[in-house]
This record gives structure tokens, C-alpha cells and sequence, in this order.
């Protein structure tokens, strides 16, 4: 399996610091408001890459914060006249709702910043001990990133060049600082702001701090994998390595991956262009299995264009998978017991072979599209082999495979019930009749009707049966 590393700039075969055993941190969303669709991007794909690792046969621990203290959130809370704990408490349920809804399993642990302060008291007195860190007049404390003389390997940025630039955009307040490009460990409090008692001054984290913190108490000094959207590569993730390899003597993480933006119809998100969307503004257009399925499209380290047509376009792809899947199980529903026939047993090698360029593309820097176009010839060989007349054995075979296959993605084939409106049902129920008196012109006529309404109906065994265009 390799896996491209945004600290090498190349493919990197992956080898577990543990055999058999994973460990992975996922940048989590500061909740202070629903989760956006840029957001819902890494929580697919790193969602998918554990799934893979463990279908694979790997023991996973996935660990995925919530940043629950932050200007934003502090900045909701006053809009509103309440605590900043209410604002984030009330999104990150929210946002597990989200999650659910996209089929993104829940991490093995979902840290949460406020409830790791003693760990950030403690890395940044250490920070300070080992002369990587200091205190400003003020009480702030800052990394001293001239210490740390391998800051920029992850960004692939230049130490000159990043000075250069901060001084340009020196901020108000921050006059304490020894260099330019020194960052915040620990910050003085503000009135009206929550805050907890440090050494240094009453206040909270600088943002950079509580994942380095997360990840050692629940991994461990040194991990598999550390991920996120590439809008993380600098700074947050290079100062996460700054702070916890100056903090722990040892390598941070071994592999680091990001997920390239997500646009939409070919430009940046943005509320001011007024094409910001919200998970939950998707999910009352689409089933968020639609939005999941459309954000596995495309390879992960491809900027990804979301639009009306093309999410279409996947709500189609997906029905034709889960519509392949229900007709096998409608086959399995009268199928006899028995071995496969020598025309099952052929398209079985068939099938075979398609899992292995499933696996294929998954080994090769986990290429979800890839994998997705094998699953579309999967479903292009059941349609084709399976029938009414089809072995128990193939059928559960392919149907087996297809579904075990989603699952990694995290798709879901079974299908959900759809309520049809009352004219619908009237409809179906009267070409029923109508076929019951024989009078098939006007069975045929009734079936016409629901075609343009985009209704496909299928007679079958177990009775009439439809679908949606």
C-alpha cells in the first residue's frame, strides 16, 4: 500500500510503526456553526481510508477533535447572550448528526480541546523548559520557532521567506514576540471571554497547541498517520510538528495527508459569493449518501468541483448500484439451492478479478474513483449473469462482494423505503386492476403516465415493484 506524503512529496510504501495496528489523527471542525460541505470532504475520505485499513485486517485507532474554544465560537456565544460552552456543545451534536447522515463512522475517541488543558499546561511548560518556548511581558506564550531548525520541512517553506512575510503582516499585539514567525502557545483572556489559570496568565490555547496535546495523550509520542484539508498544511500542521517533536524527541507522524479544496461551479466557497452550503442545506435536496458518494468520485488529492449536474449525476451512479443489489436480493428471495453453474463460475473468476483492481486502486494512494468505476463493472457483470433462474450460490456471491465492497466506501445498498404521493398510488393500484381485467391497452397507457412522472415499473414474482427514473 502507498500513500502520498505531503512530507516527502511522494508515494511513500506504508509501514506501521505497530504490525497490524493504525494510528491516525483527523483534524476535527471548531463548532460554531452546522458543518459546511468543505468541511464534509476530509471526514469522508479519512472516513474511508480507516474503513479500507481495516478491511485490510488492520486495527484502527482514529482519533478526530472537536475545537470547542475559539474566537468564533466566543464571537456566536455574544452574538447570542450565552456561554460559548452552549454554542459548541449544541454544534457538535449537530455535527454528529451530519456525520451520521454521511455515514462517517464515529473516531474512536472525539477529544474535545476544554477537556485537555492540564495536557497544553503541561507540553507548553515543557516547551518553555527546553528553551523552545518563552513568556512575553503580557503573559502570552509564544513557540520560539528559530529553535526548532527543521520548521518549514512539512510546508516545504523557507524560514527567511516566512519572517519576511509575517513582518509584512505583523498584527496589533503582538509586540511580545522575539521573531515574526514565533506562534501562540497561550494567550492572555479578554473581558467577557472563558478562560483557565496557567502559570503564565489566566487565558486559554492558542489553536495550534490542543491537537499536538490530543493526538500524544491518545496515540501516543509518535503516529502512523496525522490528516487533513490541505488548508492545514501551514501553519496549523507545520506547528503541530514544531511543537510536538520539540516537545517529545521524536519524529510527529510519518505520514501526512490532505485532501485538496472543494469548489463550487468552479469557484472558491464563500458566503460573499453566496455559494456556501451547509451539509444540512444538501441533505434537504439530496440523501447525504448521494453527497458521500460524490465526494469519493474524484481521487482526494483532486481539487473537487461541486454543482447541481454533477451531483445528479452521482445520485444516478448510485441508484444504478443500489437498484443492482436490490434486484439480487429479489432473485435470492426463489432462488434454489446449488452450486454455481460453469457460466457462474467464469464470471466468479471475473468478479475476482475486479476485486483485485478494487484493491488495486485503494493500495495506490487509496484512488476511491478508481475503485468506484470497479464497482460499476461489478454491477455491469451481476446485471448481465444474474436472473430469476440464477444458483443461490452466485447470486450471494456477487451480491456479497458488491456490498462488502460499498461498505468500504461507505455506502449503504440497502435501499430506503420512499413514500409515493397519493395520485402515484392511485395510479399503480388502477393499472393493477386494469391488468386484473385483462385491459392491457389501458395498463400499458397507465404505465406510460408514470414514466413521464418518472416512475419505472418492474412486474415481478413477488408483485409489482418501482423505481425512479
Amino acid at each position: 500500500m502507498k500513500i502520498f506524503n505531503t512530507l516527502t512529496r511522494r508515494k511513500d510504501e506504508f509501514v506501521p510503526l505497530e504490525p497490524g495496528k493504525v494510528k491516525m489523527y483527523v483534524c476535527g471542525p471548531t463548532v460554531y456553526n452546522y458543518i459546511h460541505i468543505g468541511n464534509a470532504r476530509p471526514m469522508i475520505v479519512f472516513d474511508t481510508v480507516r474503513r479500507y485499513f481495516e478491511y485490510k485486517g488492520y486495527e484502527v485507532n482514529y482519533v478526530s477533535n472537536f475545537t470547542d474554544v475559539d474566537d468564533k465560537i466566543i464571537k456566536k456565544a455574544i452574538e447570542e447572550g450565552v456561554d460559548a460552552d452552549t454554542i459548541s456543545k449544541r454544534y457538535i451534536a449537530e455535527c454528529k448528526k451530519d456525520m451520521e447522515g454521511m455515514n462517517v463512522k464515529p473516531a474512536t475517541t472525539h477529544p474535545l480541546a476544554t477537556e485537555e488543558i492540564c495536557g497544553m499546561l503541561e507540553m507548553i511548560q515543557s516547551l518553555i523548559d527546553k528553551g523552545y518556548a518563552y513568556k512575553a511581558e503580557d503573559g502570552t506564550v509564544y513557540f520560539r520557532v528559530k529553535a526548532f531548525k527543521e520548521y518549514g520541512k512539512l510546508s516545504h517553506k523557507n524560514l527567511d521567506d516566512l519572517q519576511s512575510g509575517f513582518r509584512e503582516i505583523k498584527v496589533t499585539g503582538e509586540e511580545g514576540k522575539e521573531d515574526s514567525a514565533d506562534f501562540v502557545l497561550w494567550k492572555p483572556k479578554k473581558d467577557g471571554e472563558p478562560f483557565w489559570e496557567s502559570p503564565w496568565c489566566n487565558g486559554r490555547p492558542g489553536w495550534h497547541i490542543e491537537c499536538s496535546v490530543m493526538s500524544r495523550k491518545y496515540l501516543g509520542e509518535q503516529i502512523d498517520i496525522h490528516a487533513g484539508g490541505e488548508d492545514l498544511i501551514f501553519p496549523h500542521h507545520e506547528n503541530e510538528i514544531a511543537q510536538s517533536e520539540a516537545a517529545n524527541g521524536k519524529t510527529f507522524a510519518n505520514y501526512w495527508m490532505h485532501n485538496a479544496f472543494l469548489n463550487i461551479d468552479n469557484k472558491k466557497m464563500s458566503k460573499s459569493l453566496g455559494n456556501f452550503f451547509t451539509v444540512r442545506e444538501i441533505s434537504e435536496k439530496y440523501d447525504l449518501q448521494v453527497l458521500r458518494f460524490f465526494m469519493l468520485s474524484a481521487h482526494y488529492r483532486s481539487p473537487l468541483n461541486f454543482s447541481a449536474e454533477l451531483m445528479e449525476a452521482s445520485k444516478n451512479g448510485l441508484e444504478r448500484i443500489l437498484n443492482c443489489v436490490s434486484r439480487l436480493n429479489d432473485f435470492l428471495k426463489t432462488a434454489a439451492d446449488g452450486g454455481m453453474t460453469e457460466a457462474e463460475t467464469a464470471a466468479k473468476a471475473e468478479l475476482d478479478s475486479l476485486v483485485a483492481k478494487y484493491e488495486a486502486a485503494m493500495d495506490d494512494d487509496f484512488n476511491t474513483a478508481d475503485a468506484i468505476s470497479a464497482i460499476f463493472e461489478m454491477v455491469k457483470l451481476a446485471n448481465s449473469t444474474a436472473s430469476e433462474g440464477s444458483s443461490q450460490a452466485w447470486l450471494k456471491t456477487v451480491k456479497d462482494t458488491i456490498e462488502k465492497l460499498c461498505d468500504v466506501m461507505g455506502i449503504i445498498t440497502e435501499k430506503k423505503e420512499e413514500m409515493l404521493d397519493s395520485e402515484i398510488e392511485e395510479m399503480i393500484a388502477a393499472r393493477q386492476q386494469a391488468r386484473k381485467e385483462k385491459n392491457f391497452a389501458l395498463a400499458d397507457e397507465i404505465r406510460g403516465k408514470l414514466l413521464e412522472k418518472g416512475i419505472v415499473l418492474e412486474d415481478t414474482r413477488e408483485g409489482v415493484k418501482w423505481r425512479r427514473a
